[in-house]
């Protein structure tokens, strides 16, 4: 799994593909293991290799940075995106709420970063410019936050057909019952400790408009065409609906 729309979309995707897996295989595996590719010590590969299949790994990483191995074994990798702003909205947050990573003084000072790609894990422009080339790919499946907002039962059955578990209509309801954003967010506390409120914050489409000035608007958009116009992703993205003030 890749995200590049903020904390709360890829923890929100490993508990929908967790759950895919109970319901459907009627197993659990008790991983104790970060599932971030980037984090942890460099023999926890070794220890992940332990646990039997299917194992979920995640990360934040360009896909130009990924690890060989994932393209050689031909692993299936799920991508979810979330519109600009609202990711650079969230990211935003995380980083003045969550006391382990470093703060911004102001909102213009974060906003300049993230524009420059100099945020940590980079630029998200180059993360879509590099996704973009590979969103037809057959291991690949692009989400976007927003169309899981709008409708998660079907983001339920796109996920389970990519993945080729075999819920019925009975089971993908409750699983999408289960995952709705305010009933994940309740639970926060409970499945992710204290980290998580921070990692579940608001989960709104639209955030952005709280923060961004007219002039942080015109640049977004400026960067947002640079990038992608006349793309696929810009498609899937809406940026039209989503992102005009």
């Amino acid at each position: 799994m890749l995200d590049t729309g903020g904390r709360a979309c890829i923890n929100w995707l490993i508990q929908i593909v967790n759950d895919l897996i109970v319901t459907t295989l009627q197993t659990k595996h008790e991983n104790a293991e970060l599932p971030f590719i980037e984090c942890g010590d460099p023999e926890k590969f070794q220890r992940i290799k332990q646990f039997p299949s299917p194992r979920i790994v995640a990360t934040h990483l360009n896909y130009n940075h990924l690890p060989k191995s994932i393209f050689k074994n031909k692993a299936k990798i799920l991508v979810v995106f979330r519109n600009p702003k609202d990711a650079a909205a969230s990211f935003f947050h995380f980083h003045n709420n969550a006391p382990s990573v470093p703060s911004y003084n102001t909102w213009e000072e974060f906003f300049s970063e993230f524009m420059n790609g100099t945020v940590a894990w980079g630029s998200y422009f180059d993360h879509a410019v590099a996704w973009n080339k590979h969103i037809d790919d057959e291991n690949v499946l692009l989400l976007t936050y927003e169309d899981l907002k709008e409708d998660l039962l079907n983001g339920v059955k796109q996920i389970a057909e990519f993945f080729c578990f075999a819920p019925t209509m009975e089971q993908s309801q409750s699983i999408a019952d289960r995952a709705s954003f305010q009933v994940v967010r309740e639970k926060s506390k409970e499945t992710h400790g204290a980290a998580g409120p921070l990692l579940f914050r608001k989960g709104v489409v639209g955030d952005w408009k709280t923060l961004f000035s007219e002039s942080q608007n015109q640049k977004m958009d400026a960067k947002f065409k640079e990038c992608l116009a006349g793309t696929k992703l810009e498609a899937k993205l809406k940026y039209d609906v989503y992102c005009k003030a």
